[in-house]
């Protein structure tokens, strides 16, 4: 169990925020003691102070309570459950602390575009499934944290922390600078679910964490494949985690983007084109990230699930021709045609899949410790699995490993027999479905805006009506938010992460073109004429039995329907394209 480590180095868990109209100050209130900190409302400037400044008729502050301090302060938290013996929290509640007094005297020009970014900011406040601990590391795996041993009890927690899953990185950086170690709060983006069951006389804890990259986050259309560098969009650990008799075994999967340059480019269209950006450099891109996975994970085995024909099959041939250039003894590509072998409601045949990597998993293992915290396994290799999206084949897949490798550990322990699997536990599976099904939820929504496809299967363990017609209903979600809120989002999620920065001496005329049919092209007119025309086709083919006057009038209204839709996808690009906000970090 970790320490909670060296009290000069003790995050503050409760604070009181003090609003005066030139300042912010924050006094901690946990009993840890310490120095105020002073944030200048007019430029964002901090300094250390040994008292609260005073307070007079015309300075009369607003209090509030806060628990975690960066860009922005985290003004309410919800405990969810423990990780490694100490509180876990998420995110309730932001809000973002405004150090603009300065604009007051700033040209008209620069106030409307810091308008214009500070809606971004605003909208960050909103960013789902964000956690933390005050004493526990959630950036690294049960695993990462034994290898680094006592010496992690010494050093503050975010020097600890894995940059790449620490959502707050770039935002911490002034306080780093200003040596405020107290306040350096580390933040995960994804999601942790946890559950306790029976076995018989035993119960079984089981937690399962999600740790979403930062190199390159955003949303599902707007963040596609890799960078240059190899890094991945969408790309997320999840860790299972058991415990059981003084027993805790670790169990790491990752998921993520096919690891080479290629876009999806929103135009209104349901499913656009996919396109493959310079394919020459495909096999570097694709090697780049598979040797930064051997080395952070050891073997790697590549299961791709997208499909062998149609769009995706362009994809595909990239990917499996990328990787036979790079394949060794210790990095494995397998693809498995998803949507032919299962299709939509036998995924029980993943067993096939499963029978395919099966020697991976026998071989590369899982971590377990005993009751002294001592190593007795190691996992040596990492499943790697994705789809188009890597939310929803992706869920369904790594939940069946998850289990598999689960039902492996508690063998191992003695708590299964031989042929006894998860199954046979009725109140345990049902726990252990929700858990995967929840987690493929969290992650879908920080990537699509909507819970993952195929959650029923994850959830109930078959494919039911209610789920097929949630699944349509998610669908369209997506494509609303695709094509009229994600652009948005992304640049919001750019601006956190540091990955672009505001340039004031941007281009002001770069505008989308106006007038013509861009006027009315929005959600609400589109959506409602689409659906005026598809239900008055419904009722007319209702009364066909008793006026065939009705089969006409559903047909027309069916046409008119059709060529709405036909003519937003032609027209798409120019209704969605917008300029960027925003130029590339140097």
């Amino acid at each position: 169990m970790m320490g909670k480590g060296d009290p000069g180095h003790k995050l503050h868990a409760r604070m009181r925020l003090w609003e005066f109209p030139d300042e912010y100050v924050v006094e901690p209130t946990d009993g840890t003691g310490g120095s105020f900190l002073s944030v200048s409302r007019i430029d964002g400037s901090m300094k250390i102070l040994d008292e609260l400044p005073q307070c007079s008729s015309v300075r009369v502050p607003k209090i509030q309570t806060i628990y975690g301090l960066y860009l922005f302060v985290i003004t309410e938290r919800e405990c969810v459950g423990s990780y490694m013996g100490h509180s876990i929290f998420k995110v309730s509640s932001m809000r973002i602390l405004p150090c603009d007094h300065s604009l007051r005297s700033s040209p008209a020009e620069q106030k409307k575009m810091e308008t214009e970014f500070s809606s971004f900011l605003n909208a960050a406040e909103n960013t789902p499934g964000l956690f933390f601990s005050y004493h526990a590391n959630l950036t690294l795996s049960m695993q990462r944290l034994h290898d680094l041993g006592d010496e992690a009890k010494t050093i503050p927690l975010w020097r600890q922390a894995d940059p790449r899953y620490m959502w707050n990185n770039y935002m911490m950086e002034v306080l780093i600078d200003n040596k405020l170690d107290p306040y350096l709060l580390p933040i995960i983006q994804g999601s942790f679910n946890h559950f306790q069951a029976a076995i018989g006389k035993d119960i079984v804890d089981v937690t399962l964490i999600a740790r979403r990259c930062t190199r390159r986050t955003g949303t599902r259309m707007w963040r596609r494949g890799a960078d240059p560098d190899g890094y991945v969009a969408n790309f997320v650990e999840s860790e299972q985690i058991m415990q059981l008799n003084g027993y805790t075994a670790s169990f790491v999967q990752v998921r993520g983007s096919m690891p080479f340059l290629w876009e999806q480019i929103v135009n209104l269209k349901y499913k656009p084109k996919f396109e493959i950006v310079k394919p020459e450099e495909a096999p570097r891109v694709a090697e780049r990230h598979f040797l930064d996975l051997r080395k952070r994970y050891g073997a790697v085995v590549a299961v791709d699930l997208v499909n062998k024909h149609g769009g995706e099959g362009y994809l595909c041939e990239m990917y499996g021709n990328s990787m036979q250039q790079i394949t060794n003894e210790d990095i494995r590509y397998l693809h498995f045609d998803f949507h032919r072998i299962c299709g939509h409601i036998h995924f029980e045949r993943l067993s096939v899949l499963y029978d395919q990597i099966s020697d991976f998993l026998n071989k590369n293992r899982y971590l377990l410790q005993n009751e002294k915290g001592e190593k007795i396994e190691e996992q040596s290799g990492v499943v790697r699995t994705n789809c188009i999206d890597c939310l929803d084949r992706t869920n369904v897949t790594q939940s069946m490993i998850g289990r598999k490798m689960l039902e492996f550990q508690l063998r191992r322990i003695g708590v299964f027999g031989a042929e006894e699997t998860i199954s046979s536990h009725p109140n345990f599976d049902g726990n252990f479905k929700i858990l995967w099904a929840n987690h493929g939820d969290d992650v879908s929504i920080q990537y699509s805006g909507t819970p993952a496809l195929k959650g029923d299967y994850v959830r109930y363990g078959q494919r039911t009506i209610e789920g097929i017609l949630k699944d349509g209903w998610n669908a369209l979600a997506r494509y609303y938010l695709n094509n009229f809120r994600d652009g948005t989002r992304q640049d919001a999620i750019d601006m956190v992460h540091g990955h672009y920065i505001a340039s004031v001496s941007r281009d002001l005329n770069t505008q989308p073109q106006k007038g013509g049919l861009e006027t009315i092209a929005n959600l609400r007119v589109a959506l409602s004429l689409v659906l005026a025309g598809f239900t008055f086709s419904i009722i007319s083919l209702k009364q066909v039995r008793n006026d065939w006057r009705h089969l006409f009038f559903s047909l027309l209204w069916g046409s008119l329907t059709v060529a709405i839709v036909l003519f937003v996808r032609a027209n798409g690009r120019v209704f969605c394209n917008r300029p960027r906000l925003h130029k590339p970090r140097s």
